[in-house]
């Protein structure tokens, strides 16, 4: 199906905003702090401009025979997207609690489970009983679908967590994770009602498309400003989050934890009056004797 002039303009500005973004993010040398993310970009920016030339071949009138060679590779690169996105959401969530090193190991253990839980969930809706070459596009859209439930979760937990975790809304993890799950709703949205709107003319997936340009314009910015410095985090040992990361770090460790409770003031009140009636009944009694 051919592609009127403005979806395909906006296809050759995403490839140039993807372009711009790696190549602000390899020379701020990003790819050793996000070598997942960098993985990521490397596909991206490879495999677009070869899949927007097959897909303009075979969009042509005498190009149909030509679809197979777009089909294919499309769907592969959509499901490895998929996989390397789940090592992206990974590697910002570790980045994101690289201070709490207890919270950080219990949570990445906690992550994989929930991935693999979404992943058969989101695989097991797939229609097995007759495989056709169909069965491609619908196994790529549910691998995207359980990554997309993940980076919802990971934007969640930045929305929440951010001033617990005493994290800048100006971090390079905090920007990706914002970045990253703003397009997995749109992705979530997109395979929801794909069915019902399967051409790329379609003016959902104008929205689409819209709402990915406007993320990785966001994402553009937070590379081209200077890098957040972070702090060592300081927790007074009475927060919350202290005594969470001081347990996680003694879990399967077999370590017995004793968690330090905050002083109160009705308790040392109260040892206060049992200390004056000690006193008073030893003085009561020497002066009886």
């Amino acid at each position: 199906m051919p592609l009127n002039f403005w979806m395909s303009a906006m296809s050759v500005a995403e490839f140039l905003l993807w372009a711009t973004l790696g190549f602000l993010f390899w020379k701020k040398g990003l790819e050793k702090r996000f070598p997942a993310l960098n993985a990521y970009l490397l596909l991206r920016v490879g495999s677009m401009p070869v899949l927007l030339g097959l897909l303009y071949i075979q969009a042509q009138p005498w190009g149909h025979q030509y679809f197979p060679f777009y089909f294919y590779p499309y769907w592969t690169v959509y499901a490895a997207s998929a996989i390397s996105l789940f090592f992206v959401t990974l590697e910002i969530f570790r980045s994101v609690l690289a201070s709490f090193s207890g919270l950080m190991r219990l949570g990445t253990v906690i992550f994989r489970w929930v991935a693999l839980v979404s992943a058969v969930a989101s695989l097991g809706s797939v229609s097995y009983s007759h495989p056709t070459v169909s069965i491609i596009p619908q196994l790529a859209l549910a691998l995207m679908r359980a990554v997309s439930i993940l980076e919802l979760c990971l934007l969640a937990f930045l929305f929440l967590c951010i001033n617990a975790l005493q994290l800048s809304a100006k971090d390079m993890a905090v920007g990706f994770g914002l970045g990253f799950g703003l397009m997995s709703s749109n992705d979530f949205i997109l395979t929801m009602f794909i069915s019902g709107h399967p051409s790329l003319n379609a003016p959902l997936q104008f929205v689409y498309e819209g709402v990915i340009l406007l993320t990785i314009i966001m994402l553009v910015g937070y590379c081209l400003v200077p890098e957040h410095t972070r702090k060592p985090v300081i927790m007074p040992a009475s927060s919350t989050i202290y005594r969470w990361n001081e347990i996680a770090s003694a879990l399967g460790h077999g370590t017995k934890v004793a968690v330090r409770q905050p002083a109160n003031g009705f308790f040392l009140t109260d040892v206060e009056r049992v200390v004056e009636k000690v006193l008073t009944r030893n003085l009561q009694g020497e002066s009886k004797s």
